[in-house]
């Protein structure tokens, strides 16, 4: 049957006319997000190809956000027409939901700016003279997205019809209750700020603990734990309130190392022991690797049960340990050839047994 023009107004005169604009809303709402995201990933390719990492990080951040906003605002657009023909309760909470989403919305692209800003930061100014560290660099980061996300809430519950103010006094009253229930998360949190603010370490360093089995590379300071790997690639989970109980010591921050060792030679090779240590002391004070302008000493210790021994005691400039144990080395090394050049010997445990022989008793002739 064909239809024609007049029936054809008929029809969109009448109530069936919201159908066509909701198909309509929804096709320009596809449209614009498509639209917005071929915009977006061009403008991101011309950003990576610029010097400046900040453009980079601001639309990586707003590609997924601004996506969620289109689609948001067009389906609540599209919705209000449908609850307007329907009149039905359950499209009364269009708006509330519509502004709550706004609100959630740009939470999430200023938590994701907060993210891909101090990823850039790092990628960008790690390597240069009074950037931040990373310990600092997440501290801040971590309290930027706790504001962003309180601030949120708050607002979102004022566009609600919530009073602000009604919800702060309760938050004072109830903060009692939850302080005590949560007292452990508590002090891990305080403990983080210890941490924030004292800066016993930071990322990176190696840190180990006397009263605990604590040893290791800290990889990461969170709000309730820090993780450390150990030597054996295994991760440690400590609580930050831990850190506020225990001694901590910082290795990664030693000025130097020190070589520390007590070497013997033979009862035998005493008269060459003063030639031995004033050489042994030459030869510290002349390598370069050996700070001289540390405590340097190299002096006859004891009479040792089996040898005769000396110690020497410096330090070195590297505080690398793959570098100190190759510096120790060549310093051990130079002084068993001054050893070996004063025709004297290391010594090692031995045992001398003196025998008694007795006269041989003259025989009686009979």
């Amino acid at each position: 049957m064909d239809i024609n023009a007049a029936q054809l107004i008929g029809f969109f005169n009448d109530d069936s006319w919201w159908i066509a604009q909701v198909f309509l809303l929804v096709l320009a709402t596809v449209s614009v997000s498509f639209a917005a995201n071929r915009i977006l990933d061009k403008l991101h390719q011309k950003a990576k190809k610029t010097s400046t990492a900040w453009d980079n990080a601001f639309l990586a951040s707003a590609h997924r956000p601004l996506s969620a906003l289109i689609w948001l605002l067009g389906i609540a657009s599209a919705a209000n027409i449908a609850g307007q023909q329907s009149k039905a309760t359950i499209f009364d909470l269009i708006d509330p939901a519509r502004r709550v989403g706004v609100v959630v919305i740009a939470i999430w692209f200023l938590v994701r700016s907060i993210k891909e800003a101090e990823a850039n930061y790092i990628k960008v100014h790690s390597s240069q003279d009074g950037a931040l560290d990373r310990t600092t660099l997440t501290a801040i980061s971590n309290l930027g997205k706790v504001s962003v996300v309180i601030t949120g809430i708050l607002v979102g519950m004022q566009s609600m019809g919530y009073s602000i103010s009604g919800v702060l006094a309760f938050g004072g009253i109830g903060g009692i209750a939850i302080g005590f229930a949560a007292k452990d998360m508590l002090a891990n949190v305080f403990g983080s700020l210890i941490i924030f603010l004292d800066r016993p370490f930071q990322i990176g360093d190696w840190i180990r603990s006397p009263d605990r089995e604590i040893e290791g590379t800290v990889e990461n300071i969170g709000w309730r734990m820090t993780i450390i790997r150990t030597f054996d690639k295994r991760p440690i989970y400590v609580p930050n309130s831990v850190f506020s109980t225990i001694t901590i010591e910082n290795p990664s921050r030693m000025t130097n190392r020190r070589i520390h060792e007590t070497i013997g030679i033979r009862y035998a090779d005493f008269n060459a022991m003063e030639r031995i240590t004033k050489e042994v002391k030459a030869m510290l004070l002349a390598h370069p690797e050996i700070d001289s302008n540390l405590t340097l000493m190299v002096n006859f210790n004891r009479f040792g049960a089996s040898s005769l021994d000396f110690f020497i005691y410096t330090f070195t400039k590297t505080t690398k340990w793959e570098r100190f144990h190759e510096v120790k080395q060549d310093v051990l090394l130079k002084i068993g050839q001054i050893i070996e050049n004063n025709a004297a010997e290391i010594a090692f445990p031995t045992s001398t047994v003196h025998l008694q022989v007795e006269p041989e008793q003259p025989q009686t002739v009979k």
